[in-house]
């Protein structure tokens, strides 16, 4: 008997699931014919699946919309009034019937039928949020929003604030949008990343931009009126949006002293800072962190960090910094980072790669993990590029590569390898690594390879005939290793014809030559590091002049206004090139910031 009843059960089920892929199947149908325009074929697949399910309010609509597409606006006004005569109180079937009436031109007709529905929620929100969503889908905002309202009112469980936002802002009405956000959060504050990823979407790094002037007063408002930790997370975040960290810090500290036993969100924006090279507010945010954290591994992170600040900003105490950290942590496994570090600060800051050389070689015998060891060999690869030993440098790149395949720090080791492969002049075995490298998962890589391939493809030799990319490898290699007057001159000797013998050849670049802009570019940078600011200015104009690579062009202009507004303190000078970027190259990467400097030299008001 049992088996009997199993039976059964088994042979209703497989019916209901055949039935129900039938339907999934015939949906797919009619909406393939739908979106195809085909909407006769799409009425009859509709109807079916209506009537196997009335209660459906997906397979209605889409039956109504075929029907008012074919001019059937009687058949579908038939079918709403016989379904709202055996359930008057599913009152969201009123805003189809207006809608189609809508569609005829009878608006009167159409609004006391929305009117109706509207007015239905009074009595009973149970619909309110069909309601809201169809008056949006027939762009009937004012509806949607008062439908939405209603409903809240009549149950103060209920949350539509999102939806209100984002009709708000489509209306372009983003002080009542940032208002419904806000709100969304007060109810439920599980919605903050929700309300961040959307709010993104209106906020810029322009602290000037309307929408964030709104966003802020907004939420100066609502913290005033109603405190609330979730008020400081979200000035935090959009003043780390515009950049101004030192305010995000004040916001953070502000939730420290609620919960003095994370110091995450600290330490994400010290990195924040760093990396923007903000290192005022970076700093600010490491000290404190070394100040309140009684985690060693957090104190040695946040020096770590300190000790980088340092390096950027060339304090002239460094050395008594590392020294001290030393004393204080110890050489060992834990301080590896900050020895690898130090190395680095050694080999391109103070030019002592030997001494950076054995730091490194005795920060291996520490290092307990294969990931920690290839970060060592890699800084290691580094300093020994740096002091010319290529081949000694390509084993420990290559080893990372053999031991770490499809890690990041693999893809790193194989840049290296072509970066050094193109300072030595082998440069087929570059591209060979590049190519590999262009569809790197890490974009920063990926980038770096592009670029990289792309010079030396644009500039290599052709037919055996010389192109200078050798010269200037040899001179980016000299950049590199920070002889930046030896780089200078092998540059000059690409850009002045000097004399040789009949066996030797020489190349000089040329306007119109894609290698003229590198040579001019690179030279403008050496300069401006010998703080040879006129001169740099020059060469970087004389790309322009050129007129070869449009697409370099934008980089100049910011590159010479930085230099007239924060070298030269020649404001007239900044000025006119920030507004070059503004006016003339809207779609560059640097309009914000030129924006936001233009007027800050212009004198506006913030």
């Amino acid at each position: 008997m049992k088996q009997f009843f199993l039976i059964i059960f088994i042979s209703c089920s497989a019916i209901s699931f055949c039935q129900e892929n039938d339907n999934q199947n015939d949906f797919f149908l009619a909406e393939s014919y739908y979106r195809q325009g085909e909407y006769e074929k799409a009425t009859q697949i509709y109807k079916k699946l209506y009537d196997k399910s009335p209660f459906n309010t997906t397979y209605l609509n889409r039956l109504i919309t075929c029907y008012q597409q074919t001019d059937k606006f009687l058949v579908a006004q038939n079918l709403l009034s016989e379904k709202i005569k055996k359930n008057p109180t599913q009152n969201y079937l009123y805003v189809f019937l207006g809608h189609n009436f809508e569609k005829q031109q009878l608006n009167e007709l159409a609004k006391v039928n929305y009117d109706i529905a509207i007015n239905s929620l009074d009595v009973s929100a149970a619909y309110g949020g069909i309601i809201g969503r169809l008056f949006k889908d027939y762009n009937k905002l004012d509806f949607a929003i008062l439908a939405y309202e209603k409903a809240m009112q009549q149950n103060k469980n209920s949350n539509y604030n999102f939806q209100i936002a984002q009709i708000y802002g489509e209306k372009g009405d983003f002080k009542q949008m940032f208002e419904y956000y806000i709100n969304l959060i007060d109810k439920n504050g599980s919605y903050l990343n929700l309300v961040q990823r959307y709010a993104s979407r209106f906020i810029t790094d322009d602290a000037e931009n309307e929408t964030n002037i709104l966003f802020r007063k907004t939420l100066l408002r609502k913290s005033i009126s109603k405190p609330k930790e979730e008020w400081n997370m979200l000035l935090s975040w959009l003043f780390a949006q515009q950049k101004d960290y030192g305010k995000a810090l004040i916001q953070e500290k502000a939730l420290y002293q609620r919960n003095s036993t994370d110091l995450s969100e600290i330490f994400s924006l010290g990195k924040l800072s760093f990396n923007n090279n903000d290192y005022e507010a970076a700093q600010q945010c490491f000290r404190f962190i070394d100040e309140k954290s009684t985690l060693k591994e957090e104190k040695i992170e946040a020096n770590l960090y300190i000790a980088k600040i340092a390096v950027a900003t060339k304090n002239k105490d460094i050395e008594i910094l590392f020294r001290n950290l030393f004393n204080k942590f110890g050489k060992n496994q834990e301080t590896i980072a900050l020895q690898v570090t130090y190395a680095d600060y050694l080999t391109f800051s103070k030019s002592e790669p030997e001494k950076a050389t054995t730091i490194l070689e005795e920060a291996l015998t520490y290092s307990k993990s294969k990931f920690e060891k290839a970060r060592i060999k890699l800084k290691l690869g580094d300093v020994l590029v740096f002091r010319g030993r290529f081949n000694k440098a390509l084993i420990y790149f290559s080893q990372i590569q053999t031991q770490l395949k499809g890690s990041e720090l693999a893809q790193q080791a194989r840049f290296k390898v072509a970066q050094t492969s193109y300072f030595k002049g082998d440069f087929d075995w570059a591209k060979a690594q590049l190519k590999v490298l262009k569809g790197s998962t890490t974009q920063l890589i990926a980038n770096d390879a592009v670029d990289l391939f792309l010079k030396i493809t644009d500039n290599e030799p052709v037919d055996s005939i010389p192109s200078g990319l050798k010269q200037f490898a040899k001179a980016e290699l000299l950049a590199y290793q920070n002889k930046n007057e030896a780089a200078l001159q092998e540059l000059e000797g690409l850009l002045s014809p000097k004399k040789t013998t009949k066996t030797e050849l020489f190349v000089v670049a040329k306007p119109g030559e894609v290698i003229y802009d590198d040579v001019l570019y690179l030279q403008a940078k050496l300069l401006i590091k010998q703080e040879k600011f006129l001169a740099a200015i020059a060469s970087l104009e004389k790309i322009i002049a050129a007129d070869n690579r449009g697409f370099l062009t934008d980089d100049i202009l910011y590159l010479i206004a930085e230099t007239y507004n924060t070298k030269l303190d020649n404001i007239e000078k900044a000025k006119e090139y920030y507004q070059k970027i503004i006016f003339e190259h809207p779609s560059s990467i640097y309009l914000v910031d030129a924006r936001k400097k233009f007027r800050k030299l212009r004198g506006d008001t913030i």
